[in-house]
C-alpha cells in the first residue's frame, strides 16, 4: 500500500464513531491508524491509503455518519513523515532546535505539519491529535535552528490562515528536561 493520503472523520456520536469506522475500513484498502473517542464526548477517525481508496472511504464515511458529521476531509500527497509521526509512541531522539505547532482542530494541524516538513530539513518527532488536548492537536519538530525556524514560519502561517492556530513556537536550544517530556 502506497500510503500517500490520509481521511479524516471528526464525528457528534461515539456510536456513530465505531460505524463510521468500519465503513471505512470495509469501502476501500485503507489502514486505520486512529479510532477513537476525543475530547467533548466526540469520535474522530483517521485512516490512510492510496488517494483512491482513501476518497472511497472518507465518502463512504461521510454517508454512514447520519448527521452525526462533524468534519469530514481527505488530504492528499501528504509527506511520509506525517504518517509516521501520528500516534508515534517512541519519538525519534530530538536533535538540535525545538518547533511547536499547536492548531485548535486535527485537520489543519495535520496540514501544517505536512507543509512544515516539505518546506524545510526538520524530522517530525510527534503529531497528537485531540486525546487529553480539550479537542487541540499539535506538532513536535527538531532540526538546525533556522529550518526549523522556517519550518515553523510555514505552518503558523497555514493555521493561522484557517483561523484555527492556538501558538507557534520555536526554542533554539532547548534544556534537556524540556526535550524528555516531548518523548
Amino acid at each position: 500500500m502506497n500510503e500517500k493520503s490520509i481521511g479524516i472523520i471528526e464525528l457528534s456520536s461515539i456510536a456513530a464513531g465505531f460505524l463510521v469506522a468500519d465503513t471505512m475500513l470495509k469501502a476501500g484498502n485503507v489502514r486505520l491508524m486512529l479510532s477513537r473517542t476525543i475530547c467533548s464526548g466526540k469520535y474522530m477517525v483517521v485512516v490512510c491509503g492510496d488517494t483512491a481508496p482513501v476518497e472511497s472511504a472518507v465518502a463512504a464515511g461521510g454517508k454512514a455518519a447520519d448527521g452525526c458529521l462533524i468534519d469530514v476531509t481527505a488530504i492528499h500527497n501528504i509527506h511520509a513523515d506525517v504518517i509516521t509521526a501520528i500516534g508515534r509512541t517512541q519519538p525519534t531522539p530530538p536533535n538540535g532546535a525545538l518547533g511547536i505547532l499547536e492548531s485548535f482542530n486535527v485537520t489543519t494541524l495535520i496540514q501544517a505539519a505536512d507543509c512544515a516538513v516539505k518546506t524545510a530539513d526538520v524530522q517530525l518527532l510527534e503529531v497528537r491529535l485531540a486525546m487529553a488536548l480539550g479537542g487541540k492537536a499539535f506538532v513536535t519538530m527538531t532540526g538546525q535552528v533556522s529550518s526549523v525556524q522556517a519550518a515553523v514560519a510555514a505552518g503558523r502561517a497555514l493555521i493561522a490562515e484557517s483561523g484555527a492556530l492556538v501558538n507557534a513556537v520555536v526554542i533554539a536550544r532547548p534544556h534537556p528536561d524540556v526535550y524528555r517530556e516531548i518523548i
